[in-house]
């Protein structure tokens, strides 16, 4: 046991997760928004993360908001927002076809 201030960023992150799927577990939800929560960790927790997060993808539907690769590897669908010209911003989409992995 330790207090939160004691931890990094990436254990902090770790430890809401932990406790998010730990409610999953007793009440699931149709649906989550998580944004940058792999922010703070490095690629190996990424990838436990992503790897966990995949347990729940049958009754849940994640949004996520994240910049980190790994994490939109997993993605069936990605929505982007960039700026071509100054000031104006464009939204640019992608599907995967994940039926022939």
């Amino acid at each position: 046991m330790q207090t939160l201030s004691l931890m990094s960023g990436g254990e902090k992150s770790l430890t809401a997760v932990a406790l998010l799927f730990a409610i999953f577990e007793t009440r699931p939800s149709p649906f989550c928004i998580l944004d940058e929560v792999d922010a703070a960790l490095d690629d190996s927790n990424i990838l436990r993360y992503v790897e966990y997060l995949k347990n729940y993808l049958t009754e849940t539907q994640f949004i996520m908001i994240t910049h980190r690769k790994p994490t939109m590897e997993m993605a069936d669908m990605i929505y982007g927002v960039t700026m071509e010209q100054k000031g104006v911003s464009k939204i640019v989409s992608m599907t995967f076809n994940k039926e022939n992995e």
